[in-house]
């Protein structure tokens, strides 16, 4: 046990953060497995998740959609959201196999073995291999702009996978690969949530009216700070046809 601790110390000390060194992260009130493959669950996505909660209803389909370069999450998001709902079904859709891995191995730590049934996992670049229509999409996707990366703390900047933080040049690319695509696996007045970064409310708010989705709202978290953006996508229903008289 002496040894152990003096490693941990060791290796703390190089920067590594308490959560791989332990192997665990609390996350609404649950305990997720995480690693270096996989982004560590933060307490400012709880407000993303109490948002979806807000709307998510029994029966409903979610899907948790990464990102095309390996979103890399420990499947936080989307097991907390069956976790504390009904007879939902959901889809977590990664590039990384290493992320799946780990993801499958949070479905019983965190589900009971029913709600386990209903936890699905895809390997796809973004949508590619998403098929059907869901309720409700939750992303978190990277969102720090490439440049912004290098002035991160060492415990996430050397640590965690890059590609679950850079955004590439504005942080907003895969905001607009996301909401370019979702409509097309969103029921009619289905709804779209992601968490941003705090200077990227008003930025992917337009993407998404410009998309055709109606209702966009931003929510700040706990520090005030902007934290989430969602809204309804609205299909155009094309007129009825007037009969002459």
């Amino acid at each position: 046990a002496e040894e152990k601790y003096l490693n941990w110390i060791r290796q703390r000390a190089e920067h590594i953060p308490l959560q791989q060194l332990t192997g665990e992260q609390g996350f609404m009130g649950l305990t997720f497995s995480v690693n270096e493959h996989v982004l560590i669950p933060r307490q400012d996505t709880e407000i993303l998740v109490e948002e979806v909660l807000k709307e998510l209803h029994d029966g409903m389909r979610v899907l948790d959609m990464c990102t095309g370069s390996g979103c890399i999450r420990s499947s936080d998001l989307l097991l907390s959201l069956l976790h504390y709902s009904n007879d939902c079904e959901g889809l977590g859709v990664d590039l990384s196999a290493e992320a799946l891995e780990v993801a499958g191995r949070n479905v019983l730590k965190v589900l009971t073995p029913e709600k386990a049934e209903h936890a699905h996992f895809l390997q796809s670049d973004l949508f590619e291999k998403v098929e059907g229509k869901f309720e409700i999409i939750v992303s978190n996707p990277p969102y720090i702009a490439s440049a912004e990366v290098e002035k991160l703390m060492p415990e996430v900047r050397d640590h965690e996978p890059r590609m679950a933080l850079d955004g590439t040049e504005d942080g907003l690319y895969f905001y607009r690969r996301i909401i370019e695509e979702a409509g097309k696996h969103l029921v009619s007045s289905g709804m779209l949530f992601f968490e941003i970064g705090y200077d990227q409310g008003q930025a992917v708010s337009e993407l998404m009216r410009t998309e055709g989705y109606r209702e966009v709202q931003v929510v700040q978290d706990y520090a005030g700070l902007d934290r989430v953006v969602f809204g309804t996508y609205v299909t155009v229903q094309p007129a009825p046809f007037a009969k002459s008289r």
